[in-house]
C-alpha cells in the first residue's frame, strides 16, 4: 500500500488549516451576518462563542484526526471499532459534499465579478445602485454563465487536490494565505480613509446589548462552525496529516485567532465603506455583489480596489473549497482504494451536478421550494444550523465520553511532553465533556423553533 502523505511542516499544516477556516465564511458570510444580526452585538457574541466553544470543539476534532491518522470515516472505525460510531463518519463525509455544491456556486460568482472588475465594468461608467442590483440578479438567475463559473471554480479546486497533500494543498496554503491577509488589509486601509467611515467602525465595535438574543447566539455559533470548519470532517481530515510532534493546542489557537482576525479585518474593509456611502448594512448575502460594486463605482481608485477585492474573494473561496473537497477524496482513496485523480473526479461530478441545481434555483428552478426556501438557501441553512451542529455535538460526545480522558490527554499533550498543553487540558476537557454538548443542544433547539 502507498505510504500515506502528511504535511511537511507545522507551518504548512497551520497555513492549510487556516486556509480552510479563512474563506467565504469570513469575506462573504461574516460581514453580511454582522449586518443582519445587529452589528457589534453579533461580533461580540461571535468572538465569545469562537474561543469558549468552537475552539475546544476544534481541538476535539483535531484529536480524533491525528489520533486515528486516517480519513473522516475511517477515524471512527479505528478509534471505536465494531460500533455504531461509524455513522458519524458517514455524516462527516456527507456534510462537506453538500456544502461544496453550493459553495462552488458562490466561487463561480467571484470569478464572474473578478472578470467584471478587471474589465472595469464598475468604474467605466456611472452605475446606479438599482442598475448594479439588476446586473447581479440578472446574472445569477441566468442559466449558463453561473454554471460555467461554478464548473471552472470546482475544476480548479479539484486540480489542486489532485496534486496531493504536500505539493497541492500545503503549497497552495503557504503561498495564498499571506497574500490573502495582505490584500484584505490593503482594502481595509482604503475603507478607513473614506469620509464617514467612522460610523461603520462604531457599528462594528460599539455593541447594543439589547440586540443579543437567542437568534443572534444561534447564528453566531452556526457562523463559528462554518468559519472554523468544525463539525463536518475538514479539520479531522487535515489534522490526520499532522506530525505527531506538532502541538494540537497551539495549532488550533493560531487557526482560531487568524480566522477571527481575518473576519474582523474583512468587516473593517466592508462596513466603513457601506456607511461612508450611506447604504444599509442589512443587504444580506448579496452584500458583496450588489452593494460593494456600487461603492467601487463611486470611490476614488475604485477600479483598483475592486480588482484587489475580488482577487481576495477568489483566493479565500479556493483555500476553503480545497479543504472541503479533500474530505471526500481522502475517504475514497483510503477506504475504496482508488487513485487520488479518480477520487477527485468522482467528488467533482457529484458536487458539480448538485451545484447546478443550486445555481438554477435562482432562475428556472426558483419556484421549487423546500420549507419555503429555494434549494441554495435551504442547503446553506440546513448545513450551517443542523448538520454542522449535529457533527460538532457527536464529536464532543465521542471525545468527552467514548475515547476516555487518558487517551485524549495523551494526544493533546503529545504523550505528556507539552507542559503548556497539560495546563490547559483540564479546562478544555471540561468544556468538551460538559459545556459544549449542552450549548450545542440549546442552539439546535433554538434553530428548530426560530
Amino acid at each position: 500500500m502507498m505510504k500515506r502523505e502528511n504535511f511537511g511542516s507545522q507551518f504548512g499544516a497551520i497555513m492549510a488549516m487556516t486556509g480552510s477556516a479563512v474563506g467565504l465564511g469570513n469575506l462573504w458570510r461574516f460581514p453580511y451576518m454582522v449586518g443582519v444580526y445587529g452589528g457589534a452585538a453579533f461580533v461580540l457574541v461571535y468572538i465569545v462563542v469562537v474561543f469558549l466553544l468552537c475552539l475546544p470543539i476544534l481541538n476535539a476534532e483535531m484529536i480524533v484526526g491525528r489520533r486515528s491518522q486516517t480519513n473522516a470515516f475511517g477515524a471512527f472505525k479505528v478509534l471505536a471499532p465494531g460500533t455504531g460510531w461509524k455513522w458519524v463518519g458517514v455524516l462527516m463525509i456527507f456534510t462537506p459534499l453538500v456544502v461544496l455544491s453550493y459553495y462552488s456556486v458562490i466561487g463561480g460568482w467571484s470569478l464572474e465579478y473578478l472578470y467584471k472588475a478587471v474589465s472595469l465594468d464598475f468604474t467605466a461608467s456611472a452605475h446606479t445602485r438599482a442598475e448594479l442590483d439588476s446586473i447581479f440578479s440578472g446574472f445569477i438567475s441566468s442559466v449558463w454563465a453561473p454554471i460555467i463559473g461554478h464548473t471552472v471554480f470546482l475544476g480548479v479546486t479539484a486540480l489542486i487536490v489532485v496534486l496531493g497533500v504536500k505539493q497541492g494543498i500545503e503549497k497552495f496554503g503557504k503561498l495564498m494565505m499571506p497574500l490573502l491577509f495582505l490584500l484584505v488589509i490593503l482594502i481595509a486601509v482604503r475603507s478607513a480613509t473614506l469620509p464617514g467611515a467612522g460610523e461603520g467602525f462604531a457599528y462594528l465595535f460599539k455593541p447594543d446589548f439589547s440586540k443579543i438574543t437567542p437568534a443572534v447566539c444561534a447564528a453566531a455559533l452556526g457562523q463559528g462552525f462554518f468559519s472554523l470548519s468544525v463539525g463536518f470532517g475538514i479539520m479531522l481530515t487535515y489534522s490526520s496529516y499532522m506530525s505527531r510532534k506538532d502541538s494540537i493546542g497551539r495549532s488550533s489557537l493560531l487557526i482560531a485567532v487568524s480566522d477571527t482576525m481575518f473576519a474582523l479585518i474583512a468587516s473593517c474593509a466592508i462596513m466603513p465603506a457601506v456607511f461612508a456611502f450611506g447604504l444599509s448594512p442589512e443587504a444580506g448575502p448579496s452584500l458583496l455583489f450588489e452593494v460593494l460594486p456600487f461603492i467601487f463605482s463611486q470611490m476614488p481608485l475604485g477600479g483598483v480596489v475592486s480588482i484587489v477585492f475580488f482577487v481576495a474573494l477568489l483566493v479565500a473561496a479556493l483555500t476553503s473549497s480545497v479543504s472541503i473537497l479533500e474530505v471526500g477524496v481522502a475517504y475514497l482513496v483510503e477506504e475504496k482504494h482508488i487513485s487520488r485523480k479518480r477520487a477527485a473526479l468522482v467528488i467533482f461530478l457529484g458536487t458539480w451536478l448538485l451545484g447546478i441545481l443550486c445555481s438554477l434555483s435562482f432562475g428556472p428552478l426558483s419556484g421549487v421550494k423546500i420549507f419555503g426556501d429555494i434549494l441554495f438557501d435551504f442547503l446553506d441553512m440546513f448545513t450551517s444550523n443542523f448538520l454542522m451542529t449535529l457533527g460538532a455535538l457527536l464529536i464532543v460526545i465521542f471525545v468527552g465520553w467514548k475515547m476516555g480522558r487518558p487517551d485524549v490527554r495523551d494526544e493533546f499533550t503529545n504523550g505528556g511532553t507539552l507542559s503548556g498543553s497539560g495546563r490547559v487540558f483540564g479546562p478544555m476537557f471540561f468544556v468538551i465533556r460538559y459545556l459544549a454538548p449542552v450549548a450545542i443542544l440549546v442552539i439546535m433547539v433554538s434553530n428548530i423553533f426560530a
